[in-house]
């Protein structure tokens, strides 16, 4: 008799299995492989997440903070490059180490007590080789914990030691001292400064007004003395113009008074030659004759009464005679 419990299909049969439409299902005879290729794949995976978790890269301009187990290891900063580090225990942690800026501004009060904003440009970088140090100590939050402070108190402290003029006139003195001051409350928290700038001093809009009267009062105060040193050189050279011409006018004067002195001296000597030589030599008045005589002979003649007329030929200046008289040289008609 036959077991109705039991399946009519032969194992076959039962192996096979159909859908509801009538289709068969996949032989579950393939189970060995799907056992083997599973794990296979789970191992592989696995595998790749070990490696890349031991396997850590610090970028360029960076330096790595390896951290065990969260603390931090202050004794190494890993370079730029691929690091190997043990997985699961080990991570690393990037800090830039790249010039950074930053711009501060810093209300202050002036030695005379003038109220002063200034704003400075700091350029930084953190020490490469105490990274790790900074990030134990500080973190990543070390421009507003440290650095910002550090500008604030540094251009307090330097700007209270002159006055609102010497801000502006001694620029380069108070750069230098603020920068002193900020590079050396930045040193022991491993962090350098490269250069600082000051970009700007605002003063208060009452002493700006003070300043402007006050350079137009000296602007003013130049320009008075440069008319009044005009006036002084304009009055300087007509003094000397006038000194000058009065000078002229003396030489002139002179030269004038000299040549009648020359001239008459020379009249004296010519007179007391002639006398000398009438005295000595009665023919030198026929000579003088010669000399003077055109060639031709008087057209006015006659006398004067009975003293026989004579004719005027020459007059001849003599010494001799009182008041300076002359010789008439005559001819007979």
């Amino acid at each position: 008799m036959r077991n109705p419990f039991r399946s009519s299909r032969s194992p076959y049969e039962r192996r096979r299995r159909t859908t509801i439409e009538g289709e068969p299902l996949e032989n579950v005879g393939g189970r060995p492989f799907v056992r083997i290729v599973i794990p296979a794949i789970i191992g592989i995976i696995i595998l790749l997440f070990v490696v890349s978790a031991s396997v850590k890269i610090v970028d360029a301009g960076h330096r790595g903070v390896l951290l065990r187990f969260g603390a931090v290891d202050t004794g190494i900063a890993l370079d730029e490059g691929i690091h190997f580090v043990t997985p699961f225990r080990d991570s690393v942690i990037q800090m830039e180490v790249r010039t950074q800026k930053t711009v501060e501004n810093a209300a202050s009060a002036s030695k005379d007590l003038q109220d002063v904003t200034t704003q400075v440009a700091l350029n930084y970088r953190i020490n490469p080789d105490n990274a790790q140090v900074v990030y134990q100590q500080i973190g990543f939050d070390y421009g507003n914990r440290v650095i910002a402070p550090a500008i604030q108190e540094s251009v307090k402290q330097v700007t209270a030691r002159f006055n609102a003029e010497e801000l502006i006139t001694k620029r380069e003195t108070v750069k230098n001292q603020i920068e002193e001051q900020i590079k050396a409350r930045l040193a022991p928290y491993n962090i350098l400064v490269d250069t600082i700038s000051i970009t700007e001093f605002q003063f208060s809009e009452q002493f700006r007004k003070a300043v402007e009267a006050k350079v137009e009062a000296q602007q003013r105060a130049l320009q008075a003395q440069n008319d009044l040193r005009r006036i002084e050189i304009e009055a300087q050279q007509n003094e000397a113009k006038a000194i000058g011409e009065q000078k002229a006018n003396i030489a002139r004067a002179e030269g004038v008074r000299q040549s009648n002195v020359l001239q008459a001296e020379g009249e004296s000597q010519a007179i007391t030659i002639i006398d000398e030589q009438l005295r000595s030599s009665p023919t030198y008045l026929e000579w003088l004759k010669t000399q003077r005589w055109d060639g031709k002979l008087p057209l006015v003649t006659g006398g004067d009464g009975g003293t026989g007329g004579t004719t005027p030929f020459i007059q001849i200046p003599t010494g001799g005679t009182e008041g300076g008289g002359n010789v008439s040289v005559t001819t007979s008609r």
